[in-house]
């Protein structure tokens, strides 16, 4: 059982083996005044990922799990935050357009007890998203504006978050597609969830996986979080 840290940052991967070498000093100078871990879940890159998370750990507190028949990146931000032991969990992506100076920022809110959750935004004053293209921004609205209904939040699209590890336990999380966010926000209430301005950058290296399927899943996370608040789903979780 590995030591109980302050931070564990989940980052989940396919196919990153190129920014993955990048991201590992980025955090490591991002969270040198902090106790913290790394844990990569992998879903079975073929390009040599997990072999470069290996040789990472040799020198970094990165820990790796790949997981094999089963992809998905909220699945396998899930599966992170079960294996993690931190006190406060970071969901950061691997292909450089999260940036992991941010970091500090994300959990000094938590640490200080002014919020369970925090969200790097890219709409609130100082936040922006230069590194997507017109229809990657104009989905993004699209699904936004589909979460409305379900969290005040601005930015429930946001992947790049910070939590108490103990909110988590409130709901229990079975994301469809990619967004882990709005998963966490419906179904265990953080609160308050606080906003952090944030500039999404292009990605470092890699493609990006998002395509019609992923957007059909996205449409069904929505209509499955929709059925689970109208039947009584989000009344259970604020008893817990």
């Amino acid at each position: 059982m590995p030591d109980v840290r302050e931070i564990s940052v989940v980052v989940p991967t396919l196919n990153e083996r190129d920014s993955i070498a990048l991201l590992a000093p980025r955090i490591a100078d991002a969270l040198r005044r902090y106790s913290y871990e790394v844990v990569v879940v992998d879903d079975d890159s073929s390009d040599g990922t997990a072999e470069e998370v290996e040789k990472i750990g040799r020198s970094y507190p990165w820990r790796l799990y790949v997981r094999r028949g089963q992809r998905g990146l909220a699945s396998a931000v899930v599966l992170g935050m079960q294996i993690a032991s931190g006190r406060i969990i970071v969901g950061i992506d691997a292909d450089g357009s999260h940036p992991p100076e941010l970091v500090p920022a994300l959990v000094e809110p938590i640490l200080a007890g002014s919020a369970e959750m925090t969200i790097a935004s890219r709409n609130v004053p100082g936040g922006a998203s230069p590194g997507l293209g017109a229809d990657r921004r104009l989905l993004s609205w699209g699904a936004s504006v589909l979460a409305r209904p379900l969290t005040p939040v601005k930015d429930p699209m946001s992947g790049f978050f910070a939590v108490r590890s103990d909110v988590l336990a409130r709901g229990s999380l079975a994301p469809v597609g990619y967004k882990i966010v709005l998963e966490i926000l419906v179904k265990c209430r953080p609160s308050p969830a606080v906003e952090v301005p944030f500039v999404f950058a292009a990605r470092t290296a890699g493609a990006s996986k998002l395509g019609s399927l992923e957007i059909g899943r996205y449409l069904r996370h929505v209509g499955r979080l929709y059925a689970w608040s109208l039947t009584g789903g989000a009344r259970a979780s604020m008893t817990r």
